[in-house]
């Protein structure tokens, strides 16, 4: 899981975008961790929402992923 969480924080740093999509992720992740399972991905990244690491952004209908204090985000 650790491995995950360190993949996801990564990628979130090195994305050119500040938010992105759980697929986008998720794709990222796998490319580094072969074999990472989806569900196990999901989980790592709501441990890293509840440490407080990375932030959920609603657009109203899709949830994105973003790392907290890069870009504009709503808790400003």
């Amino acid at each position: 899981m650790e491995d995950i969480k360190k993949a996801i924080i990564e990628y979130a740093e090195s994305s050119k975008k500040s938010k992105f999509y759980f697929k986008d992720m998720e794709k990222a992740v796998q490319n580094k961790i072969p074999g990472a399972k989806s569900r196990d991905i999901k989980k790592a990244a709501t441990e890293l929402v509840n440490e407080g690491t990375l932030i959920y952004f609603s657009t109203g209908s899709t949830t994105m992923y973003g790392l907290k204090g890069r870009g504009i985000t709503e808790d400003k």
